[in-house]
């Protein structure tokens, strides 16, 4: 079969995928795409929201549709690294002779709900760092590979700060989106009460299997981007770094660490999965814009003067998007 062929196929079938998302979750259509896009590209994501806007929800009915095995893990101040990589427990055979045999923890699925991540102590935070860099845990050490796709997508709650522990910048860095979700609208909260009324969910059919996902992951990576374009990719992420030539002004006043160079593969990569769901056969400027803030807003350390003055990031890497040439 031609790549063009593939391709279309392809992204007929995310198509339907968003589409059953929907009938389960009302709104958050920004949200649902970046996660389809983390999900193309391998990455994770950090979802920001209060309690009851339906991310769990949305992480488990994606689990669903792909028929993949989706595990949730509530973080909180006592939960320990064993309580999701799992621990080696002492068993004993018919003969008596005694012997190590690994556990695995919640961490052995395909897609796991990281709730309220920044509820745990810092000791429990870094356990997911292996997993979501090398795709493998190391318990008694031995390695235990991950099976793909692999994909946290981690929660926490803006308002409540009490009893959390901020996550690590090396950590934060791993996530590929940091995606908001915001309260309803009227006529969205609406159909919410609506859809509540009904006994049970509405029903989602299973769109393609984890083998069909894994061809999707292939074909994005085919998807070709111009070099001016991949410049301009350059070229935005160093906007970000205060020191660099010709930085627009809320960066050089109020940043004090620019965007990484794990920003860049992010705008990349996350460019070529818009393109895609898109039904494009090619990266434009457009897709480039359009993964921008969620790439890069969770990447920018503001300096104490722009935490004082309260200058929003979102702020900043719009005028970095602004005034950020094309060619």
């Amino acid at each position: 079969m031609l790549l063009e062929e593939r391709l279309a196929r392809s992204q007929e079938a995310f198509q339907r995928l968003t589409r059953e998302i929907q009938r389960v979750i009302v709104g958050h259509q920004e949200t649902i795409r970046g996660v389809l896009i983390c999900l193309l590209c391998g990455g994770h994501v950090l979802l920001e929201g209060v309690p009851g806007l339906g991310k769990t929800l949305l992480v488990r009915t994606l689990g669903h549709l792909l028929g993949l095995k989706f595990a949730r893990i509530q973080f909180t101040p006592d939960l320990m690294p064993a309580d999701i990589l799992g621990t080696n427990i002492i068993m004993e055979d018919e003969s008596g002779r005694r012997y190590f045999e690994f556990t695995q923890g919640p961490i052995f699925a395909h897609i796991i709900l990281a709730d309220e991540i920044n509820r745990a102590t810092p000791k429990t935070q870094s356990a997911l760092l292996e997993a979501m860099q090398e795709k493998s845990v190391t318990v008694g050490g031995r390695t235990y590979s991950l099976e793909d796709p692999f994909m946290v997508l981690a929660t926490q709650n803006p308002i409540e700060m009490e009893g959390t522990y901020p996550l690590p910048e090396a950590q934060v860095d791993r996530f590929f989106f940091k995606l908001l979700l915001n309260y309803p609208s009227a006529d969205e909260l609406d159909e919410i009460l609506v859809r509540s009324a009904l006994e049970g969910a509405l029903p989602a059919a299973r769109i393609f299997t984890r083998e069909e996902l894994l061809e999707a992951r292939q074909l994005v990576s085919q998807i070709p981007i111009a070099e001016p374009l991949r410049h301009y990719i350059v070229r935005l992420v160093a906007a970000t770094h205060p020191q660099a030539e010709g930085t627009p002004p809320l960066v050089r006043d109020y940043v004090e660490y620019g965007a990484s160079p794990r920003a860049g593969i992010a705008l990349l990569w996350g460019a070529k999965a818009n393109a895609f769901l898109e039904g494009q056969l090619n990266v434009r400027a457009e897709d480039i814009h359009q993964v921008f803030l969620p790439a890069l807003r969770h990447r920018l350390i503001r300096n104490f003067r722009g935490e004082a003055e309260g200058i929003a990031v979102e702020e900043i890497l719009q005028q970095v998007l602004e005034r950020t040439p094309e060619v």
